[in-house]
């Protein structure tokens, strides 16, 4: 490669996917710089010691699927690896609500501005619902819930990024079994399958049939010569030259590398925590001190929200079918005033072989888990978790969470103060819910004693605003008084959104494509 690139890009996710496939395909020399590893397959982790987690403290020996941070009050669940967060999301591709946009934003953001963009995102990765004949009992629960509660036309299907053959279904025998996936070649030119509901979504398609970002846009930024380098984790950014440095580690041999690399143009989209790390490094450590003090300011949840629910006489099968399906729009503050978003959710297919072979395989049990390990062993008998219906939501939360260098590290700042009648909104709504339903609701012990949350939607921290005094970057996406730096991911959004936000961020990141190659080299 040239030793001045047009374009660094930071992260592979549903920001740094979409505008490295745009430039590279407008014939911009791309490297994306992804801190996780290529995954496939059969590399996927199954087992208690397989790579789960990437531990941001010691990067080099632990680089694996999933990136859990735990702050006090709230901790965050992020996906690692090529591909970013739709490696380990639900699959949901939903447009933000129209009204989301009436303040907030910069006025050059508008739904009007972000419509052609949102129908892109939906093109490039082939979104629709379930098909009518395959919804999993989840979905059908979702439905009566909603009828008993009076809000049946609330109830909506969702557009899922999954590959579906209509001719599937639960009847066939050995439904589930991996002959049952039909090979497809995706408009992009790469192998999949077909869906056939292992419920694996989070952890991994064995069958490839969800359409994750290194089988689209990733793979159009590579047709067209992006050079995608996994296991580089970016440190920091300076001006250098007419463009700037990229300082980053290579993890080789598990060690850490130090190098960099020069751009003309570099793209942030390592993700709400990443990218706002990486700019809070860059003023605080004074190779860019110019960037806005609003750097850190305006994190949220997005309001999520998990209430397992037992549903002693309905086989609920949460580890079968897609991990979410539908919801009950709540968003105008139908329940105490307060904009919510119900969803149905579900387990990862594991979960339920880890207790089948809790039961069917002997172990040598240490003393001080025996009890956890006998009670989940009686769970597995009772087939307990074919009657559990793990009740998700969004909603719009405060978004006044902030997040500074502590010791090195990055440091969240979040209080329920401000977004306790939202979450207490949710979770009144799922107990109706349940309850309506025949069920138990379960509400978890971390919110009900300590009011602790945790999340996979992390918001904000590079906050997209009209001026320097209320954010980080301009409608473009781009720094302000960093020309030519930009950042193009969660961290933009400047509110809770109260839905699932890939397709928000991944339309964001084709309105600021646009706007670079509009503006010429």
């Amino acid at each position: 490669m040239p030793p001045v690139l047009d374009a660094i890009v930071v992260g592979s996710g549903f920001g740094g996917a979409v505008t490295a496939a745009r430039l590279a395909a407008h014939g911009y020399r791309v490297v994306v710089l992804e801190r996780g590893r290529r995954w496939d397959v059969d590399s996927f982790p199954r087992r208690p010691g397989d790579p789960w987690m990437f531990d941001v403290r010691d990067p080099a020996r632990k680089n694996g699927w999933f990136d859990f941070r735990a702050f006090p009050k709230m901790s965050v669940v992020q996906g690692a690896g090529v591909g970013g967060g739709s490696l380990v999301y639900a699959n949901i591709s939903v447009d933000a609500k129209p009204d989301s946009f009436n303040t907030g934003w910069p006025a050059e953001i508008t739904p009007a501005e972000l419509a052609p963009h949102y129908t892109r995102v939906h093109e490039t990765m082939g979104t629709r619902p379930v098909p009518a004949n395959q919804l999993p009992a989840r979905t059908r629960l979702l439905k009566k819930a909603a009828e008993q509660r009076g809000w049946g036309d609330r109830f909506r299907q969702l557009d899922l990024a999954v590959t579906f053959d209509e001719t599937w279904s639960y009847d066939l025998p050995d439904a589930h079994d991996v002959s049952r996936s039909k090979p497809v070649t995706n408009p992009q030119g790469r192998p999949q399958g077909t869906c056939i509901h292992l419920g694996d979504c989070d952890i991994g398609c064995k069958v490839k049939a969800r359409n994750t970002l290194d089988l689209n846009y990733l793979a159009i930024a590579e047709d067209h010569g992006a050079d995608i380098r996994p296991l580089h984790l970016v440190r920091h950014v300076e001006a250098h030259g007419s463009g700037y440095r990229v300082h980053f580690e290579r993890i080789a041999d598990g060690h850490l590398v130090p190098d960099h690399l020069d751009g003309r143009i570099v793209i942030l989209a390592a993700g709400s925590l990443g990218s706002t790390e990486i700019l809070l490094r860059c003023r605080d450590g004074g190779t860019l001190p110019q960037i806005s003090p609003m750097a850190g300011q305006g994190w949220s949840s997005n309001g999520d929200f998990l209430t397992p629910g037992f549903h002693l006489g309905t086989r609920v099968l949460p580890t079968r079918g897609p991990t979410i399906t539908a919801a009950i729009d709540l968003l105008d503050g139908t329940v105490d005033q307060q904009d919510i978003f119900i969803e149905d959710g579900g387990l990862p297919d594991v979960a339920r072989g880890f207790l089948e072979d809790l039961v069917e395989t002997p172990h040598q049990i240490p003393e001080q888990e025996r009890v956890r390990v006998e009670f989940l062993r009686l769970l597995a008998q009772l087939r307990a978790l074919t009657h559990i219906m793990p009740w998700f939501a969004q909603s719009r939360d405060a978004a006044d969470g902030v997040m500074s260098l502590k010791d090195g590290q990055l440091f969240l700042d979040w209080q329920i103060a401000a977004s306790k009648r939202t979450i207490d909104a949710v979770v009144k709504t799922h107990e109706q819910l349940a309850i309506s339903t025949g069920g138990i609701p379960l509400v978890p012990a971390p919110w009900r004693f300590k009011q602790e949350l945790i999340t996979p939607h992390p918001l904000g921290g590079a906050r997209m605003a009209s001026t320097k005094a209320e954010g980080v970057v301009n409608h473009m996406g781009e720094v302000f008084d960093c020309p030519n730096l930009f950042v193009a991911d969660g961290a933009i959004v400047p509110k809770a959104l109260g839905l699932n936000p890939s397709k928000t961020i991944a339309a964001l990141a084709e309105h600021i494509a646009a706007q670079i190659i509009a503006r010429g080299r």
